[in-house]
């Protein structure tokens, strides 16, 4: 990745700068160990390598054209890339100004599908998100009316201003991609991903979004000020006036491509070491003594789902530590809580994460 996030616990491994494997992706893989940051991992995998053209190629024009309108948060654009290959919801949270929002409808601009935004308020209904019936005089019969949640990329823009019955009409569609109405179940199309922002200090007018819609993300984000450079050409940029044509966003990916990429990332392999390492990561939030609740085995399939996406992204066809390792603090950030003693003491989920990742053995 091309840069380290503040928020995220320091891993004793380092970022791979370079992978010692220089097969082609039709290359048949031998049974050599490949050596990463002086460490060996088994590849015992036989048969063909899997083509990972398309994804590199999508992803550094995706980057590009993201970065034609928006100035640093590499890792926030690399996340959001992750969780769409993944089919996971991303939840971005930051102070007010930060292009939490910018950032989503970029993103959305580059995908040749349906977008929509939905701004919550207090006062929205679950009607207002997933739709209602409508009764027809001609026919005497109700009709059920789509609401905006029906489309492929839903920016829910402070998602915790609506209050807990708002909040509660996205647990079924960001589980199982469908709304149930009047006894009607009515499925969403491919794809189907919801980028939601929060502001974590503004308290007024807002829900706390409970733990069972927090688990339904596969990342929360924390994004942070840009720095003295990146804020100086943000400057220089807008200089003239904040105005961004979204027409002229060149479009990357089709639903073909995207089907096509998910479908490659399915073929990443794991080994059982792998495995092991990322139910233990997830057990040991059980039990430490810090945390009042622990992830659950859906956090352990959204970090597997996620570091196999971001191996496919560093040009791998397997996962190693390090994969698990970089996606473990966006992937627990938000699925645990600290006891009232760890939060007396000023301790932080990066806190926590960072420990358990140390005390966990990696496999070699």
């Amino acid at each position: 990745m091309e840069e380290n996030n503040p928020n995220q616990p320091e891993n004793n491994a380092q970022q791979p700068q370079e992978v010692n494997d220089q097969s082609t992706p039709n290359e048949s893989s031998s049974e050599q160990p490949i050596t990463v940051d002086n460490q060996h991992y088994s590849t015992s995998f036989s048969g063909s390598r899997i083509d990972l053209s398309l994804i590199n190629e999508k992803i550094s024009k995706a980057r590009n054209e993201i970065s034609n309108y928006l100035v640093g948060q590499h890792e926030m654009v690399d996340l959001l890339l992750i969780g769409l290959f993944s089919g996971g919801h991303i939840l971005l949270e930051g102070v007010p100004g930060i292009a939490k929002t910018l950032t989503a409808k970029v993103l959305a601009q580059t995908l040749s599908v349906d977008f929509s935004r939905i701004q919550f308020t207090p006062d929205m209904m679950p009607s207002d998100i997933i739709g209602t019936s409508i009764f027809n005089m001609k026919t005497s019969e109700f009709s059920f009316k789509k609401g905006p949640i029906f489309t492929n990329i839903a920016l829910i823009d402070e998602i915790n201003r609506a209050p807990a019955k708002t909040q509660a009409a996205l647990f079924e569609v960001m589980e199982e991609r469908q709304i149930t109405y009047d006894g009607v179940t009515h499925k969403l199309d491919f794809p189907f991903l919801v980028i939601a922002t929060q502001n974590p200090v503004e308290q007024e007018g807002t829900y706390r979004l409970p733990e069972a819609q927090l688990d339904r993300f596969l990342f929360k984000i924390n994004l942070n000020y840009p720095s003295l450079d990146e804020e100086k050409d943000i400057l220089t940029r807008y200089k003239s006036g904040i105005s961004v044509d979204f027409s002229k966003i060149a479009s990357v990916f089709s639903k073909a491509d995207l089907k096509k990429i998910q479908e490659t990332i399915s073929q990443v392999r794991v080994e059982d070491s792998i495995i092991k390492y990322i139910a233990e990561i997830t057990h040991n939030t059980r039990n430490h003594g810090k945390l009042y609740l622990g992830a659950s085995p859906r956090a352990s399939l959204s970090m597997l789902k996620a570091a196999k996406t971001m191996a496919a992204m560093r040009g791998r066809d397997f996962v190693i530590p390090d994969d698990v390792q970089y996606v473990a603090y966006h992937v627990i950030n938000h699925r645990i809580i600290l006891t009232p003693e760890a939060e007396m003491e000023g301790m932080t989920e990066a806190n926590i994460i960072q420990e358990i990742i140390k005390s966990v053995e990696v496999p070699r």
